[in-house]
């Protein structure tokens, strides 16, 4: 009897081993993926606790300043929570006043009144009868200068201007031609000037000012009494005038020249259609 092995049973061991193996791998690749599945939920279970922690945070951090509540329904504390964070803004803005400086800070534009060199009127004020520290007469004192003090002001007083229009009788067919009075001006009759026109428009329609209340402010501030209805027709008289100088033409060029024109949604045509 021979002791060499036998090749053919040799190979059905092999490949029932190799078999086993496989099993095992499939089994081991299902189980994997059944444990990635559960991982991937319990991953969605946890991202969905987080977005619902953090609502619920937000709804109990909220009170009457932050949502529609009344203050009847909100959370305990919310109240003692408003009265800290005010407490707190109130140390912190203390705080950030003592460190600044009064005035202006560093960097910021001013935009004060600068001294006009030549002011329309110039009034000397009398001299100082004592010193300021010991009270000393100072009837004899010898001058050491001056300080200065400006006021900026409005003389607003009524201003009537008459034209003359003479007229003139034709030597050959006797008719008489009257002079044509100045824009703005009416023969035989008074008409208010550009700075009552202007007045008017200003308050009626950069102003939003009732005609009436303007009419009022017009007459206390000016000194020129003007009726409501010269007032309403103020913004008519306006746009005739810059019709009569080809202001819309002259706008629509303007328009039309730029590379980009902001819009709203005020439904007002700018532009003819085409």
């Amino acid at each position: 009897m021979s002791d060499a092995p036998d090749p053919s049973g040799g190979g059905r061991e092999q490949r029932e081993l190799l078999a086993r193996l496989r099993a095992v791998v499939e089994a081991k690749d299902a189980e994997n993926a059944m444990l990635r599945a559960e991982l991937d939920a319990a991953l969605e279970r946890y991202r969905r606790l987080e977005l619902r922690v953090a609502e619920l945070e937000r709804r109990l951090g909220q009170d009457s300043t932050s949502s529609g509540t009344p203050t009847s329904k909100e959370p305990i504390g919310a109240k003692e929570r408003r009265k800290a964070g005010r407490r707190q803004r109130q140390e912190s803005e203390r705080e950030r006043r003592q460190d600044r400086k009064p005035g202006g800070q560093p960097g910021h534009r001013g935009a004060g009144l600068s001294r006009d060199p030549d002011p329309q009127e110039r009034k000397s004020a009398d001299p100082p009868a004592q010193c300021s520290r010991c009270g000393t007469g100072l009837a004899d004192a010898e001058p050491a200068g001056r300080s200065w003090a400006q006021v900026w002001d409005v003389k607003i007083s009524r201003f009537v201007t008459e034209h003359l229009l003479p007229a003139l009788r034709c030597p050959c067919c006797g008719q008489v031609t009257t002079a044509q009075a100045p824009p703005g001006a009416h023969p035989g009759s008074i008409s208010y000037g550009a700075a009552v026109n202007t007045a008017a428009v200003l308050l009626s329609g950069y102003g939003n000012v009732p005609a009436e209340r303007t009419a009022h402010l017009i007459g206390m501030l000016l000194g020129v009494p003007v009726s409501p209805g010269f007032v309403d027709k103020a913004a008519s008289r306006l746009d005739d005038r810059l019709a009569d100088a080809g202001f819309d033409a002259a706008m629509q060029a303007a328009l039309a020249a730029e590379l980009a024109l902001g819009a709203d949604e005020t439904p007002v045509n700018v532009l003819t259609p085409g």
